[in-house]
């Protein structure tokens, strides 16, 4: 029986340490509100940029040739008089 009464005390320690839930507070109405332009524009007219192409050797670009496959297109040999006969049937 002491079992059994320990069990349902474990059991009722476990539901009631996951079913502590608290809400988060809503931040106050006035204060640190944060509010946002509807249209902003950065000037960048008086700033100069410098620097130099990077672009990849040619050997690397070209080394790879394109490989050859067979074609997946196959032609039914016996289309044509499968469609006669079917439009036989109709």
């Amino acid at each position: 029986m002491s079992r059994k009464l320990l069990a349902i005390a474990f059991g009722f320690a476990i539901l009631g340490a996951t079913s502590v839930v608290e809400a988060q507070k809503a931040p106050p109405a006035g204060g640190d509100s944060v509010t946002y332009k509807s249209k902003t524009v950065y000037d960048f007219d008086d700033d100069t940029v410098e620097g130099d192409l990077v672009r990849p050797d040619g050997e690397f670009v070209d080394s790879r040739k394109a490989a050859k496959h067979s074609s997946l297109i196959k032609i039914r040999e016996n289309f044509i008089p499968e469609m006669l006969k079917s439009a036989e049937d109709i």
